[in-house]
C-alpha cells in the first residue's frame, strides 16, 4: 500500500525496490522516480492505456524490450510503446535510478500486465 513522503508525496516500497510520484495532477501524464536495487529487476510487463519513456539518472540499467536487451548508462533514455512487453533490471551493486515519464489515457496500476515476475505477481 502506497505512503507518502517527507513532501506528502506517493511513495511506495516494493519487492525490487521504490517508487515515488512526481507529478499526477494532469490528465494526460503521470512522472515517477523508479529506484531499482541491485540484483532486482521489475516484472516483466505491458501496458494497454499508456506508453513510458525511461531517463536514467544513476547506476546502469538493463532494459527489456519485447525480448530484446539494452544497456543504458546516466543520461540515456529509452521509449517504450504501448502494448510493448518490457523491464528494467539492475545487474550492477549500485542502486539504479530512472525517471519514468507516462503519457497516455489511464495511469492506475491495474493497468499492468505482468508477464513474468520474481515475486510471484504475475498475471
Amino acid at each position: 500500500m502506497s505512503t507518502t513522503d517527507n513532501k506528502g508525496r506517493e511513495y511506495d516500497e516494493r519487492p525490487w525496490g521504490s517508487f515515488t510520484v512526481l507529478d499526477d495532477e494532469m490528465s494526460d501524464h503521470k512522472v515517477k522516480r523508479i529506484v531499482v536495487a541491485p540484483g532486482k529487476r521489475l516484472s516483466y510487463q505491458k501496458h494497454s492505456k499508456r506508453a513510458e519513456h525511461w531517463f536514467i539518472v544513476s547506476g546502469t540499467a538493463t532494459v527489456i524490450l519485447d525480448g530484446e536487451e539494452l544497456t543504458r548508462h546516466p543520461g540515456e533514455g529509452v521509449d517504450i510503446g504501448l502494448g510493448v512487453a518490457h523491464r528494467c533490471e539492475n545487474r550492477g551493486t549500485e542502486p539504479v535510478v530512472f525517471i519514468e515519464v507516462q503519457t497516455g489515457t489511464y495511469f492506475g496500476e491495474d493497468d499492468i500486465v505482468r508477464l513474468e515476475d520474481d515475486f510471484g505477481r504475475a498475471n
